[in-house]
């Protein structure tokens, strides 16, 4: 472990300047003799925590300042180094970088860290809730500022949990929760799918022993069995291609990820024999007419099993992912699925930003010197702009947490609008939550919905690819009602706003009384039942006739909540001549 292998790594993909090279041995040598003599729980030296985190960091291929923060990323915490000592050595942006990082790292996990001793449970449970929820708002305004400040803390969660089994069970089990709840949907929202698996995989053994020790028992041999078949699978495919005339970059295997395949297990009885994709066989192409072609010809070998194939690639994912996703009947008859993509969506699909990171660079993009993220455009990672609105809406940190674990780092679903658009939302949401992420007003004006050209109920739950149409109606109000169906927190709180505002309007207005009079068909009857409220001082708001076969409906709306002066009406009106029945109701 040398600064040399820091930067063969990192030549492995690109060539690097003398500046950057430069810059790195600084960093390197920096660092290490600031941590010299520390050591890890597990014994060993602590630099070489920093030197991992690094070269995590450049086989995602960022930039050298970037390598250089991640090499200094723990010496404001725990050398005596400081953050201007950084950067009067490394620059502003560097230091930047790693002053970032350290502020992402100063709030954790710890129920006893400032509670004392005779505080009751409830308060410890709301302090911690509290120090997590401002763990994560540090988190989303890193994120709005420069997004490598959390991938070098996602570098530097991943090393930790590698060496995690050092530490004592307690704090075993706390950051592996963390890292699960926390960290690995994070990595996921990034687009790093690749790290998202990796982390709840090492997180799985401390939060389900029990669930790991049977996996492992149950599917070594599954895994190893799938993959001598796929191999059989691949060679004809190779063969296929080739007299296609279609040279793929590679072909090779993706396993499951235990945790996610534990997960997928729970839906379908524990039957191993129900998991399709359990190994798929990944085949990366050069360009986008070449995935096509290769999905039309493995259709055209074996026939797709109904519902299973997925286009990411003209509708990716809000994370970024693109690919062609197809389950056939393979050889043998047996479901297998294909993963098809180029080499780009491949690397994007495993590296997420990171890779939007180099590609970037690569075509000379500048550096992050304003701090704000370049890939924040529209239709990229609108989700972290809204993050950092969202956590202004909520006031109480517990609050605020459960939106964000609700809306954010639960299972997600994909939903279009009519003009295309990708709406991105919990599994479980209804058409009211689709309704109130597009706006509130339409929210509020909810009246029903279409999805795929069908009418359903509101608390009808979406599904990934759903075509959802809204129908409004402006003067429609929410529903009390629609409180117990809804999924996410902000669709709840915009929902108990519109019913406040729609309570305190009725209750600075006064009430008002319906009539249905049904009358005969006279000249002069209109002017008989008007002159009756003006001789009664009561003002009509409203009156339509309805004419219809048999006797006509005078519908009547005036201002009046006094139940006894409304039967006083009533009485003279069945007086006049061609009435025939009175119904009404008070509002």
């Amino acid at each position: 472990m040398n600064v040399k292998e820091l930067l063969s790594e990192i030549q492995k993909t690109k060539p690097l300047a003398k500046a950057d090279i430069e810059l790195i041995e600084k960093a390197y040598n920096f660092s290490q003799l600031a941590h010299k003599g520390q050591r890890r729980k597990s014994g060993e030296p602590y630099f070489n925590h920093s030197y991992e985190a690094a070269l995590k960091i450049a086989g995602w291929r960022l930039d050298s300042k970037t390598i250089a923060a991640a090499l200094l990323h723990d010496i404001a915490e725990d050398t005596k180094s400081t953050i201007e000592d950084i950067k009067k050595e490394f620059g502003e942006e560097i230091s930047f970088l790693v002053n970032g990082v350290t502020k992402l790292g100063r709030l954790k996990y710890r129920e006893q860290n400032g509670i004392h001793k005779k505080q009751t449970l409830k308060t410890k449970k709301e302090e911690f809730g509290a120090m997590r929820a401002e763990n994560l708002r540090k988190m989303i305004l890193a994120l709005s500022q420069d997004i490598r400040v959390v991938l070098i803390k996602l570098a530097d969660r991943l090393h930790n949990m590698k060496t995690l089994s050092a530490l004592p069970p307690q704090k075993q089990k706390r950051i592996a929760l963390e890292t699960s709840e926390i960290y690995a949907p994070l990595a996921y929202r990034l687009g790093m799918a690749n790290l998202s698996g990796e982390l709840e995989d090492l997180a799985f053994p401390y939060l389900h022993p029990t669930e790991y020790n049977w996996l492992i028992e149950n599917v070594k041999e599954k895994y190893d069995e799938r993959q001598k078949y796929l191999e059989k699978v691949k060679t004809v495919i190779e063969k296929t291609l080739k007299e296609n005339k279609i040279e793929p970059v590679k072909i090779d295997f993706r396993a499951k990820y235990y945790s996610s395949l534990y997960k997928k297990l729970l839906r379908y009885d524990m039957n191993l024999e129900q998991i399709y994709d359990l190994v798929a066989l990944r085949i990366i192409l050069k360009t986008v007419e070449d995935c096509y072609m290769t999905l039309g010809i493995i259709h055209q070998f074996w026939p797709p099993l109904p519902g299973r194939i997925k286009d990411y690639i003209a509708l990716p994912k809000p994370n970024g992912y693109r690919s062609l996703h197809t389950t056939v009947f393979c050889i043998d008859n047996r479901p297998t699925e294909f993963q098809i993509r180029t080499m780009e969506m491949h690397d994007e699909a495993e590296n997420g930003i990171a890779a939007h990171w180099a590609y970037t660079q690569s075509k000379g993009a500048k550096q992050y010197l304003e701090q704000k993220p370049i890939f924040a455009e529209k239709k990229e990672l609108a989700w972290i702009r809204q993050l950092k609105d969202w956590q202004k809406e909520f006031s109480g940190s517990e609050e605020f947490l459960q939106s964000l674990k609700i809306d954010f780092f639960k299972d997600r679903i994909f939903a279009v609008t009519p003009k295309g658009e990708v709406i991105d939302l919990p599994a479980g949401s209804t058409p009211v939550d689709f309704a109130y992420t597009i706006h509130t007003q339409i929210g509020d004006n909810c009246v029903g919905a279409k999805i795929n050209n069908k009418i359903v109920p509101l608390d009808h739950q979406l599904q990934s690819g759903d075509l959802v149409e809204i129908l409004t109606q402006k003067s429609k109000k929410p529903s009390d009602s629609w409180l117990k169906f809804v999924k996410t927190e902000t669709a709840k709180k915009k929902i108990k706003s519109a019913l406040k505002d729609s309570l305190t309007i009725i209750k600075s207005q006064p009430k008002t009384a319906e009539l249905k009079i049904i009358v005969e068909d006279r000249l002069g009857m209109l002017k008989d039942i008007s002159s009756t409220f003006s001789q009664n001082r009561v003002n009509i708001q409203t009156i339509n006739v309805i004419r219809q076969a048999g006797y006509p409906i005078v519908k009547i709306r005036c201002a009046l909540n006094d139940k006894n002066k409304i039967e006083k009406i009533i009485f003279k009106l069945k007086k006049i001549k061609g009435v025939k029945e009175i119904n009404y109701k008070l509002n």
